[in-house]
């Protein structure tokens, strides 16, 4: 499971040129699929004359990392792929890298297009402000008050981060937890509680 993950803070853009054909590489924060969707619309409209828009992009999906990629019209493997692989070379997620190119009339070769696609991501993600995020898990926990000290001591034990306290019968604690503690933390409420405790989960 992921509790942590380093991405773009900002949008980023980075021009080079290699043999009269301009490269602009820009770098944008994404959540989703669909969002990366809309990205890339916004981006073919804005950059509409270019000869290409290769791009690849990387996003957290449930407890994995998706990934995609585009060569749009370039020979296969020589802009998406080159791309991706600066990406998640640096362990980047949740971010979208798009490369326009104006044909400058030279051919560069299948090589050549690789360098200049690698450099052109690759100078822009050296530009770009990278975070670490945290990921967190919120929780619900809802329990009779006579198994309050049971309830707190195994937050305490877990270091979960307390968001609201409500002391009525049932009592009603909303914490959050990095993702790979969850599991445990549940088993540790159910066999210290008698399985009294009623537990929500949510994202």
């Amino acid at each position: 499971m992921i509790d942590s993950y380093l991405t773009l803070n900002e949008s980023v853009a980075h021009k080079l040129t290699r043999k009269k054909s301009r490269f602009i590489a820009l770098l944008s924060p994404v959540t989703n699929g669909p969002d990366v969707e809309r990205r890339l619309q916004a981006i073919r409209k804005t950059y509409h004359d270019a000869t290409h828009h290769c791009f690849a992009a990387r996003w957290l999906e449930a407890e994995s990392v998706a990934e995609v990629s585009s060569d749009d019209g370039e020979p296969a493997g020589s802009a998406g792929l080159p791309i991706l692989q600066q990406v998640a070379g640096r362990e980047l997620v949740n971010l979208l890298a798009v490369v326009v190119r104006y044909y400058g009339g030279i051919n560069l070769g299948v090589g050549g297009l690789i360098r200049a696609y690698s450099d052109a991501t690759s100078e822009a993600l050296d530009a770009a402000s990278i975070v670490r995020r945290k990921v967190t898990v919120h929780i619900t926990i809802r329990f009779p008050v006579e198994v309050n000290s049971a309830v707190m001591s195994i937050i305490h034990r877990f270091q979960a981060s307390v968001e609201s306290l409500v002391y009525e019968d049932p009592v009603h604690v909303d914490v959050t937890l990095p993702p790979s503690q969850v599991s445990a933390f549940r088993a540790a409420l159910v066999e210290t509680t008698g399985a009294r405790a009623e537990v929500e989960i949510s994202s």
